[in-house]
């Protein structure tokens, strides 16, 4: 079922299309400001018409309710978020501008309907409801192409205006000898880390109990004094009285400096691996098309499922496990999407990218904005080692045969790999936290402050060991008294982050180190 979310982000998108006709009566005027105006707090369910269980349910979500005429009101969608298998994805704002009004008692209907165009052909969509006495209760249907049928159902109470719409956690703290470094919240990357003893055990991680304190009248799930298991991410949901939703990640930093990549965690929603502690990769982008491809290859068992980018390899050069980092071809995937995926598997082909790197890099990967894929790279740990002087550690690399652009075209050129490391200012000058992502991190104004990177990212001859010094760049110069943050990426395509490269290029990483002055 949790596949299925992606025909709510289909309909979400199209909701902006909507029109209706207004009232001809123009002798005829409702209370549109006095009574019906205003923010509507509600939850959102999601059915296919004739199945009674939904796709998704209690999604908080606000509607706006405006003037448009005597007769007609506006309604708006702020900042609309929806969840796909753990996954936040930002729609934006979804307006429908014109709904006629007619009295029904107390209260007043209002409706409208228009035939969409998407990427997978003409849908049918019509939206219809009952507003007044403080609440709103509405009905959207769409007739997509191919057959199948989606219905929405909204509730909502309007609020008085008065409503807290602050949903942050203000404060995140352990009472336990074991914690060496307290948690430290990120507000830009809505992350929390802290550090333990290196004598804490899997047990002791998998009970601690943080206490947590919210904004005024917020509420959070999971709640504060319940033990959690910090082996890996855990995930936070601040809701603002007015029902803003917020979400952080909170997750352990590794001994700052050294990355050995021997321990593995299992995401929850997709089941793919990623090293514990503050890393991300590339496995989070790839998890909403392998997991349609997931349920078509159960009606379909010709359709291979890609492996995910990133896995552990035992194939080690120190300890027991190394990161394994694939860039993969997705161009069967996509043929397989369109061919045999419907709706879904359309939308799907149409948002995929013929390749993809493997990369694992220092920080997190959150997906805000589904047509802004590379700012979900999330560069970065907060530091408090001091100066970094050096990053060293072992590599192998092996490019794939062939070398694809973005669009499929085949380029004579060899692949190469990319590993560096960054320190970084984690405020601008008006205090505001900063964090670097993919579109920033190569931006000559990002204001990285020392970086170290790999001189050549060419074939290695097995194992290959490095040690570079992180150097200034530009004018600027390292103050102890600012403050800071810390990445390292690896990727098996230099060039990934324009969707180039050659699919079979495998890097393998291991014993990561950061020295500091």
């Amino acid at each position: 079922m949790k596949k299925s979310l992606l025909y709510l982000f289909m309909l979400v998108c199209s909701m902006s299309m909507f029109t209706s006709c207004s009232d001809d009566d123009d002798d005829v005027k409702y209370p549109v400001d006095s009574e019906l105006a205003g923010a509507y707090k509600g939850k959102m369910d999601v059915y296919y018409v004739g199945v009674s269980t939904p796709i998704a349910s209690d999604m908080v979500q606000k509607v706006y309710i405006s003037k448009a005429s005597d007769t007609a009101i506006k309604l708006e969608l702020k900042n609309f978020v929806i969840n796909v298998a753990g996954t936040d994805i930002t729609i934006g704002d979804i307006a429908v501008d014109n709904c006629a009004l007619k009295q029904d008692g107390e209260a007043f209907q209002f409706s409208g309907s228009q035939t969409l165009e998407l990427v997978v052909g003409s849908c049918n969509t019509s939206v219809s409801g009952t507003i007044g006495n403080g609440t709103i209760d509405m009905v959207i249907n769409v007739d997509v192409a191919g057959g199948m049928k989606v219905k929405v159902n909204y509730k909502g109470n309007r609020l008085s205006g008065n409503e807290n719409g602050e949903a942050k956690i203000t404060g995140f703290t352990f009472e336990s000898e074991l914690i060496t470094m307290q948690p430290v919240i990120d507000e830009d990357a809505k992350t929390i880390t802290f550090k333990v003893s290196e004598n804490a055990t899997t047990e002791d991680l998998q009970a601690l109990v943080p206490t947590i304190t919210v904004s005024d009248k917020a509420t959070i799930t999971p709640g504060s004094g319940v033990a959690q298991d910090f082996t890996g991410k855990v995930v936070y949901t601040v809701t603002a009285e007015d029902g803003t939703v917020v979400k952080y990640s909170v997750s352990l930093l590794a001994k700052e400096g050294i990355y050995d990549f021997e321990i593995w965690v299992e995401d929850q929603d997709y089941h793919y691996l990623s090293p514990s502690g503050s890393f991300g990769t590339t496995n989070g982008g790839s998890a909403l098309v392998y997991s349609s491809l997931e349920g078509i290859h159960k009606d379909n068992p010709q359709v291979v499922v890609p492996p995910y980018c990133v896995v552990p390899t035992e194939e080690a050069k120190v300890g027991t496990k190394a990161a394994h980092l694939e860039t993969i071809s997705l161009v069967q995937a996509k043929a397989d999407l369109k061919e045999y995926g419907g709706f879904v598997g359309g939308i799907m082909s149409a948002m995929c990218p013929n390749i993809t790197a493997g990369s694992v890099f220092l920080g997190t990967f959150k997906l805000d904005n589904i047509s802004k894929p590379l700012t979900a790279t999330k560069f970065g740990v907060l530091s408090s080692s001091g100066k970094p002087v050096s990053f060293s550690g072992w590599y192998k690399y092996t490019p794939g045969e062939k070398f694809y652009d973005a669009n499929g075209k085949e380029l004579n050129e060899t692949d190469q790999c990319a590993i560096y490391a960054i320190l970084y200012e984690a405020k601008d000058a008006e205090g505001n936290d900063i964090t670097l992502n993919g579109e920033t991190v190569n931006d000559e104004n990002s204001p990285i402050v020392l970086r170290a990177d790999l001189e050549s990212g060419v074939a290695t001859n097995g194992w290959k060991s490095f040690n570079i010094e992180f150097v200034s760049v530009g004018n600027r110069v390292y103050e102890a008294s600012k403050e800071y943050k810390l990445a390292f990426v690896a990727t098996s395509s230099k060039r990934g982050d324009l969707y180039e490269g050659a699919p079979g290029s495998i890097l393998l990483i291991d014993d990561f180190k950061i020295e500091f002055k």
